[in-house]
């Protein structure tokens, strides 16, 4: 046989279909486990994202999987016939990191979904308003996710001084409304630029943070502070990002004016009077980094008005050896839940009127799973409550009515949108439904 007459490239054809072989092998294991995890979220009721999340272009998307790989939290994004798709709509919590790792513009962030609206203030991509010179940044505006609310605070803050510039002489440049992660980031990139400001806090140091359950980790990862510069935590629970914010607020000179709430925000030509609890401030620019929860939503039920019923969770030991009933379905519900399970004799009911926690992580369904199996928790999916007495608590659970023994109540289902406030000062607001 005659070698010379074979052509050079019939050598490497045997070589290149084994590796294309066994590409091809990969790439349907890899479809089939993406593939899998879709149906189980399906079937688990937890196809719908809790916050924002990405739409994938299919006719623009080219399967490199970039989008895949950056996701810090894991697999929440899949490849599926050369396709990236959302397989675990649940646990997206709003990173945005898949699209700024996509090479072919594939990637909207997006809030809410076609069954789903969720209310977003009127904000445009450098944060203002559709009221000149009022803009937001962080939860209000739907980014809940602390390291996101700590940049945004920043950015929204660069926007401000580069459209509005520096008022006159006879009035603050911005007052800053919140300190929560985006306001405290704001207030120290406005001391950073030596500007004319005051920030205002009806609460505490860290806003919304503060009142989380003790010990929860709010920080996975790392993240940047004007003045401050760059940390590399790879957990941080609430008391110690509050301690951290202290800690700063100390050392560059940083103050706040706590227990002090803006009551009205109102224009004089160019500029503002915000009116607070303790004076009213003539200001150039307003920047609202309040949280969304606003007056929490009550259950309006007969008695809710006692003093055992609570609408957050300060901490845990007050309910040793007591029964509680923990309503909601998210993750400061469960939270709450397991983290007063965990106390001695103590035994807990969570009672959520969906069919499953699909807004919740997995990490605080699997620490209830754990809890009910022990027997310190009563999971009561597809229920309400009817009546609170002193002694127990009625509720319907599937239908049918339920009473339980109860010594305190813990409503954990979130809050009102400030929108009669935003509507006042003539803030827009619009339900999103899977849209930008």
């Amino acid at each position: 046989m005659n070698f010379d007459s074979i052509p050079v490239y019939a050598a490497y054809a045997l070589p290149l279909a084994a590796v294309w072989i066994v590409y091809l092998r990969s790439r349907k294991k890899r479809d089939a486990r993406s593939i899998a995890k879709l149906t189980a979220s399906k079937q688990s009721g937890l196809h719908e994202p809790a916050s924002l999340h990405p739409v994938i272009d299919p006719a623009k998307c080219i399967g490199c999987g970039s989008c895949v790989r950056a996701c810090p939290e894991g697999q929440i994004l899949g490849l599926i016939n050369g396709k990236a798709e959302l397989i675990e709509p649940s646990h997206c919590i709003g990173h945005g990191a898949c699209k700024a790792a996509c090479p072919a513009n594939a990637i909207t962030l997006v809030f809410g979904t076609e069954r789903r609206g969720v209310d977003i203030p009127n904000v445009d991509p450098d944060f203002q308003t559709n009221v000149p010179g009022i803009f937001i940044a962080g939860e209000l505006g739907g980014m809940g996710l602390v390291r996101n609310a700590v940049e945004q605070g920043r950015q929204a803050l660069a926007s401000l001084r580069k459209m509005r510039g520096s008022g006159p002489t006879n009035c603050l440049d911005v007052v800053i409304v919140g300190c929560g992660p985006a306001g405290f980031s704001a207030s120290l990139a406005a001391l950073e630029n030596k500007m004319r400001f005051v920030t205002v806090e009806q609460d505490s140091l860290g806003g919304t943070v503060a009142h989380f359950p003790r010990g929860k980790l709010v920080m996975t990862a790392p993240f940047t502070l004007p003045i401050a510069g760059k940390f590399k935590f790879k957990e941080l629970s609430k008391e110690q990002l509050v301690r951290l914010f202290e800690d700063i607020a100390g050392k560059v000179g940083l103050k706040v004016n706590f227990g002090e709430r803006v009551e009205s925000i109102t224009p004089v030509g160019n500029d503002f009077d915000v009116k607070t609890t303790r004076t009213t401030y003539r200001t150039h620019s307003v920047l609202l980094t309040i949280g969304r929860r606003g007056t929490p939503r009550t259950l309006g039920v007969p008695g809710e008005e006692k003093t055992k019923v609570v609408y957050r969770l300060i901490d845990p030991e007050q309910y040793k050896g007591k029964h509680v009933l923990v309503v909601g379905g998210g993750d400061s519900a469960l939270e709450a839940a397991c983290s007063i399970a965990a106390m001695p004799d103590t035994f807990v009911t969570l009672s959520h009127r969906s069919e499953s926690f699909s807004r919740a992580k997995p990490k605080n369904r699997g620490a209830v799973e754990e809890f009910e199996k022990d027997g310190r928790m009563q999971v009561l999916l597809s229920s309400a409550v009817r009546k609170i007495d002193e002694e127990r608590i009625e509720l319907e659970h599937s239908g049918k009515p339920v009473a339980i023994e109860n010594d305190a109540v813990i409503v954990c289902a979130g809050g009102i949108l400030p929108t009669p406030f935003l509507e006042s000062i003539g803030v827009k607001v619009e339900t999103k439904f899977g849209t930008a």
